[in-house]
């Protein structure tokens, strides 16, 4: 039996752990191969660690065993050059694009008089800007195949309803929101769909770096300003695994969903619901 996009090839950025290698798993999974980047060294301002060279490489190993093919580069969604770049020699390599999530992310939590503007800088430069930069460096490679195709960008139960002491990561991931409207829009004559995903509390490296700290910007602002920590209430309790993520990456990455664009899809248990 084929899998759910059995054949297509996926472009995913962030890839090196997380949410990022869970959905070049999940995709693998159904049939697709891999192009995959992230970074190799610490992102400025980002006060938890972030991806580094080998953990692309676990993922390039984790994707092989499923016996699908994966083009892994490092590289910094902040370059539209270098995504270009790693996307002509993977599309060379593996034959076309069909699919694209854009996952690549940071979050760097505190209290509003905490947000310099190297952090919102660096925020919006990755999480917004990185994106356009991701979709733009794709499309023509899409376009080019004729087969129209799946975009998803990765905003935010934040990009939904604005969350407490996280300013830049709210103004980055509504920016998101409606940049996929925007781009749907204009692409659906081109039968490229273009959708967002909205997590909520997701078992990762970064959320862990962002909650799991004593004296996080989180838990700075949150004792400032306690009557606004009831917004993180979910209706379903716990943590997340991020393959509950890439279920919904791979449901709008497939045929299944081929009349589903503009859409935001929260995946976050309730959390943006009130």
């Amino acid at each position: 039996m084929a899998g759910r996009v059995e054949g297509k090839v996926a472009f995913i950025t962030g890839a090196a752990r997380g949410q990022g290698r869970a959905h070049a798993l999940r995709l693998a999974e159904e049939g697709a191969d891999i192009i995959a980047i992230d970074i190799e060294e610490q992102v400025e301002e980002v006060p938890y660690p972030t991806a580094k060279a080998e953990d692309l490489q676990e993922t390039v190993r984790q994707v092989e065993a499923l016996d699908r093919r994966i083009v892994a580069e490092t590289a910094d969604v902040r370059d539209l050059g270098t995504l270009k770049s790693v996307l002509e020699k993977g599309v060379a390599e593996l034959g076309r694009l069909d699919i694209v999530a854009a996952n690549a992310g940071v979050d760097i939590v505190g209290p509003w008089h905490s947000m310099t503007p190297e952090i919102v800088r660096t925020t919006i430069d990755i999480n917004l800007i990185g994106v356009w930069n991701t979709v733009m460096a794709s499309l023509p490679h899409i376009l080019d195949g004729g087969r129209g195709g799946s975009i998803i960008l990765t905003s935010s139960a934040n990009g939904l309803k604005a969350g407490p002491f996280n300013m830049a990561y709210n103004m980055s991931k509504y920016g998101v929101t409606g940049m996929a409207k925007s781009f749907a829009m204009e692409l659906a004559k081109d039968n490229i769909r273009v959708n967002s995903v909205h997590p909520g509390g997701v078992d990762t490296p970064m959320v862990e770096g962002i909650m799991g700290v004593p004296d996080s910007g989180f838990a700075k602002g949150s004792e400032e300003n306690p009557n606004l920590t009831g917004m993180f209430t979910q209706w379903i309790p716990g943590m997340m695994p991020p393959r509950e993520i890439s279920n919904a990456i791979l449901f709008l990455a497939s045929d299944e969903s081929t009349w589903i664009t503009g859409h935001a899809l929260a995946v976050d248990g309730g959390l943006s619901q009130y």
